[in-house]
């Protein structure tokens, strides 16, 4: 065996969505909306999941639109940390 030990690095996934909640202190929730085909129907369908993610400096208001970046396990809940606020809300 060699010494050289090769590092594989994977990308992260990045997600767009709206925050529904922001009453949390550095945790804030996004709703994240996708459309995926039905397998027997082949219809169309949206879908939709709720992310905790992390807000280091509280910025995330209800209504913004924000990214998310997939990062390690901060809670018990928490996987996703912001990214940043494409557009904040009016």
């Amino acid at each position: 065996m060699s010494d050289n030990k090769k590092t594989i690095q994977r990308r992260k996934k990045v997600l767009q969505g709206v925050i529904v909640s922001d009453k949390m202190e550095k945790t804030a929730v996004a709703l994240v909306k996708r459309t995926v085909q039905h397998p027997l129907y082949k219809r169309t369908v949206r879908r939709s999941k709720k992310y905790k993610i992390h807000d280091e400096q509280d910025v995330c208001q209800i209504g913004d639109h924000v990214r998310l970046i997939e990062c390690k396990p901060i809670s018990k809940d928490k996987r996703w940390r912001l990214l940043d606020v494409v557009r904040k809300a009016v």
